[in-house]
């Protein structure tokens, strides 16, 4: 992916170097082995439940302040994965700015913080186990770039365009905030409407969200024609590697749909496909298809 042809993007905040607080349960044991399995699941790409369900695994007391960091010193990988996400970043910027523009509606730029081992938000305190995420309390995706590595790691899922996909996700979540999707979903979700399951609400905005990246790749791709050959396979392999079933799988041994919050392999596949094949938002009502 000949990334460097993106805008640099100045909302990115580094926060890594700040000392960041952490949260033990009372009687500071931290997380169960299958505690941080829990969030491991339901963490990756995370929206805002997520979080929720971190802050009742680790509890609301027991705040401890960890002491602050020396100042970060980058070498030269981490300084080329800093320009990556600015660059990538910014083309989000530049592709949403456009599309609400035909749709005659105002898009505002969301904040990525850069973070290292934990950090508070608006939507409370998260590890680096959850994974990047998107707050809509304080329009911001988080990230830490240890993710990366994971997902070349543990997942298999290594590339330039699949850690793209991983931004472009979550300002998928943001995109559904600024068009009122998300509370829509909250309000859905408070008059009774499932939000776990094959065919919940988390699943339907997740898939949405995948989807949405997929019309951001097709956007950017007719501008920039930066896609190499693999690239496209890269944020395939991604989306798949982090699909509820195979997190399930791989942490609990079996699949039970009942509990997905992000969709199957296959389903997070399906919707990046289609928004990159159409190019076109209107074509990512996960929320109308009776079957996902």
């Amino acid at each position: 992916m000949k990334w460097d042809k993106g805008r640099r993007s100045d909302n990115v905040e580094d926060r890594r170097s700040a000392g960041s607080g952490r949260r033990l349960p009372i009687g500071g044991k931290g997380l169960s082995l299958g505690g941080v399995a829990i969030v491991l699941v339901v963490g990756m790409l995370l929206g805002q439940d997520p979080l929720q369900l971190l802050g009742q695994l680790v509890g609301q007391e027991g705040y401890e302040q960890s002491p602050p960091t020396q100042q970060q010193v980058d070498d030269p990988e981490q300084t080329q994965q800093i320009d990556f996400v600015r660059a990538i970043l910014g083309d989000t910027e530049d592709t949403w700015q456009q599309l609400f523009d035909e749709r005659g509606e105002r898009y505002s730029d969301p904040r990525l913080v850069l973070f290292n081992g934990g950090v508070d938000s608006a939507c409370g305190f998260a590890s680096s186990a959850v994974g990047p995420f998107y707050c809509p309390g304080d329009d911001q995706v988080y990230l830490d770039l240890s993710f990366f590595d994971e997902m070349a790691q543990r997942f298999s899922a290594a590339g330039d365009f699949a850690q793209a996909y991983v931004i472009a996700h979550e300002v998928g979540h943001h995109v559904q905030n600024q068009l009122g999707i998300s509370q829509r979903v909250q309000q859905l979700s408070q008059s009774g409407a499932p939000m776990e399951g094959a065919n919940g609400l988390s699943v339907r905005q997740e898939l949405q969200a995948d989807c949405f990246a997929g019309v951001w790749a097709n956007r950017a791709q007719a501008r920039h024609a930066w896609l190499e050959s693999g690239d496209v396979e890269e944020a395939l392999n991604a989306a798949s590697a982090i699909g509820d079933d195979r997190l399930q799988r791989e942490t609990q041994g079996q699949v039970v749909p009942d509990a997905f919050t992000h969709g199957s392999s296959a389903q997070r596949v399906a919707w990046f496909q289609r928004g990159f094949s159409a190019g076109d938002i209107d074509q990512c009502d996960t929320f109308s298809a009776d079957a996902i």
